[in-house]
Formats: structure tokens, C-alpha cells, sequence
């Protein structure tokens, strides 16, 4: 019988390439249904991000389990750098994992060339990630990005 491997709030977060070995497991990771209108399903935004030059793709781990999806825009030569797509898979929210990939994010950006601030846009509405983004410190830009509000951290 194999037993069925869990996580926890002290599991380890890492960024990890998607291979072809693991894109299933990472395709299969949703939201609560209530939270579709914030995010765009994983497989689709791994098609898109085959498609645009700029995407920078990773899935979330908790140790060895897949647990959410990421993607930033990232133009090197501007520089440019969007956290275009995030999400953690229904199961695992609220266990500290989106802060801490979160950090992992900000952090990696830190290191590349001229990686002063990352941005990001939500659906402005109560229930949505606006709150979330303000905790690890973005603040609104008061731009608005085909109806979404765009927000900023400075490294």
C-alpha cells in the first residue's frame, strides 16, 4: 500500500522547472471555484508561456508536492519584470505557502540585472488578492491593465 505523502506550514517552498514527467501533476492544480475569475487555469497559462519569449514559468513545491504555479514576464533588456500569473492549488491555501513562494519571487528577482521592482495586476474586488499583494508590500500604481489594478514592490 503506498501511503499518501502530506505536507505542512514547515514544509519546504522551492520554484521548480515544469518537465514532461511533472506537467500533468502541475496541470491538474486549482483554485476554489470561487476564485476562477482571479486566476487563469494552469494548462493555459503553460501554452501561452510556450508561446511568449518573455515567460519565466515555475511550479510551487511543499517538499515534494506540487502546489501551486507562477509565471512572471521578464524583459532583460528594459528591464521589465510582471508576476504575470500565481496561484496555490485550493488544498494547500492557507498554509503560508503563496508568502513564502512569494519571497522566493522577490528574492530571485533581486538578483537580476537591474531588478529594483516587480509588478503585478488583480481583479479589483473584495474577495480578490489585493490584500495579499499589500501584505508583502506592493502598492497600488492607480493604473489600470485591461480592468485590472496594477500594483508595485520596490526592491
Amino acid at each position: 500500500m503506498i501511503s499518501e505523502v502530506k505536507v505542512n506550514k514547515e514544509s519546504k517552498i522551492t520554484l521548480r522547472e515544469i518537465h514532461s514527467k511533472t506537467v500533468f501533476s502541475i496541470c491538474k492544480l486549482k483554485v476554489n471555484p470561487e476564485q476562477n475569475k482571479f486566476v487563469t487555469p494552469v494548462a493555459f497559462s503553460i501554452s501561452e508561456a510556450y508561446f511568449e519569449p518573455k515567460a519565466w514559468f515555475r511550479a510551487i513545491y511543499a517538499d515534494e508536492i506540487p502546489v501551486g504555479f507562477l509565471m512572471l514576464y521578464v524583459d532583460r533588456e528594459k528591464p521589465e519584470y510582471f508576476l504575470w500569473r500565481f496561484l496555490i492549488d485550493a488544498k494547500y491555501q492557507r498554509m503560508g505557502f503563496g508568502n513564502k513562494a512569494m519571497k522566493l519571487i522577490i528574492e530571485a528577482v533581486r538578483t537580476w540585472p537591474k531588478g529594483t521592482e516587480l509588478m503585478v495586476s488583480y481583479v479589483p474586488d473584495e474577495n480578490g488578492p489585493a490584500g495579499f499583494y499589500q501584505n508583502l508590500g506592493f502598492k497600488a500604481t492607480g493604473e489600470i491593465d485591461e480592468g485590472e489594478e496594477v500594483a508595485s514592490l520596490k526592491l
